[in-house]
């Protein structure tokens, strides 16, 4: 048995290197017919030192970014070859391809870079911090109340753009001598102003429910995933009704830990392939693509496991409902939107359908989602989080401006 694990991991390595290897080399041809970057021309950076697996991360930012380009150029600073080749085919962004150290060296010379951004908390992020004058500042990639939300990780930034009050408070109570007032500046979610795009159905009378499930975690304490657990029942009765349409939207690394959570998954998606086939008016939807835009903003209801998911969709003030993590290990953070959500157990699962009627009903639960939204997001006003990101920004590099006069003048 050993045998055949060392065998499958000996497969998976060599098909991760010759990945890599064909990465590499398509990237190197791109970056040879687009040519050098302008020098002196960016003032903020985003450091992403991950492959392509992680590039949901970096999504998430990509509109917010292309927007604040058009007044401040943003320079992506890729140190892996699969991840910077799919940075350069869809972010919309200028992005450096800076393997080794030496690399980050001479884009350092090249441009001033004033503000780096960072979206998680990798540990190659370190090789980026060691350069001094300028901000590094941590921004995630999403806003919830995992336990990841309140690493003590943040202290390695000089700042951190946060989402809100809620955000504050979360780190207030879980940091020692960490100066949330001076160290965290409140933008909100400005990935809220974008939240378009068509989806690929034609509305009409049916019930949009839009499940979108994390994955299984790396850890007990983060075992928030529902796939294995609520999922197949709960899809399977809202295909069953007629009167639903299913868009299903799994986190990116469903399956990489826990096989079960891989097959559930894929049964699930098979199940709504059936269903469509069954009878092609459904559009039920399995949803595959970059960037999240109307899966947020149409549904009716939207179903999600403790997640960012949950804050964005949140950030909408429409209905929602949370899945109870199964895992008894599993961190749940009850002082928050969470002490008052919509519960979604597995008990639940055998009324699942009248469940989620209930919760579209519920006008109570929208009022309180109102209230939360602002807790967690400050201003939600079309274009208010947008403003905020930029003025924290501005602020970033205006005192930078201040202290590289202050090292002029000595």
């Amino acid at each position: 048995m050993q045998l055949a694990k060392d065998t499958k991991r000996a497969v998976r390595l060599a098909k991760r290197v010759l990945k890599g290897r064909r990465a590499f080399f398509e990237l190197r041809a791109q970056l040879a017919d687009r040519g050098p970057l302008p020098q002196q021309h960016y003032r903020v950076g985003i450091y992403f030192a991950d492959s392509d697996v992680n590039i949901y991360q970096m999504r998430q930012w990509y509109a917010p970014l292309q927007e604040l380009s058009k007044t401040r150029p943003v320079l992506v600073l890729a140190r892996n070859a699969a991840g910077a080749l799919q940075l350069m085919g869809e972010s919309g962004l200028d992005v450096a391809f800076v393997p080794k150290v030496t690399d980050l060296e001479r884009v350092i010379e090249e441009q001033q870079l004033d503000v780096i951004l960072y979206v998680n908390q990798n540990t190659r992020n370190f090789q980026m911090m060691r350069y001094g004058h300028r901000w590094h500042v941590f921004v995630n990639h999403g806003e919830s109340d995992k336990m990841y939300m309140t690493s003590n990780q943040h202290k390695a930034y000089d700042y951190a753009l946060v989402a809100g009050d809620a955000a504050k408070a979360r780190l207030k109570a879980a940091l020692w001598d960490y100066d949330v007032d001076t160290r965290t500046i409140a933008i909100g979610r400005p990935q809220a102003d974008h939240l378009s795009g068509t989806p690929p159905f034609s509305p009409d009378e049916r019930t949009v429910v839009f499940y979108a499930p994390t994955w299984e975690g790396d850890r007990p304490a983060a075992s928030y995933g529902s796939v294995a657990s609520h999922g197949e029942r709960l899809i399977g009765a809202l295909l069953a009704t007629g009167r639903h349409r299913v868009v299903y939207r799994p986190h990116p690394r469903s399956g990489v830990v826990d096989a079960e959570f891989g097959a559930a998954n894929a049964r699930i998606i098979a199940a709504i392939a059936e269903a469509n086939r069954a009878d092609p008016s459904a559009q039920h939807v399995y949803d595959e693509s970059p960037v999240l835009g109307w899966q947020l903003s149409l549904p009716d209801l939207a179903i999600c496991d403790i997640s960012a998911m949950v804050y964005d969709r949140l950030a909408t003030g429409k209905p929602l409902i949370v899945t109870q993590p199964v895992a008894p290990e599993a961190a749940v953070d009850e002082g928050g939107y969470l002490s008052v959500c919509e519960w979604l157990t597995t008990d639940d699962l055998s009324n699942v359908v009248a469940v989620t009627d209930r919760v579209i009903k519920d006008e109570a639960a929208r009022e309180r989602l109102g209230v939360w939204s602002g807790r967690y997001f400050g201003d939600t006003s079309p274009g208010a989080p947008t403003r905020r990101f930029h003025e924290a920004i501005d602020e970033l590099i205006a005192r930078a401006d201040t202290w590289r006069q202050i090292d002029a003048a000595q």
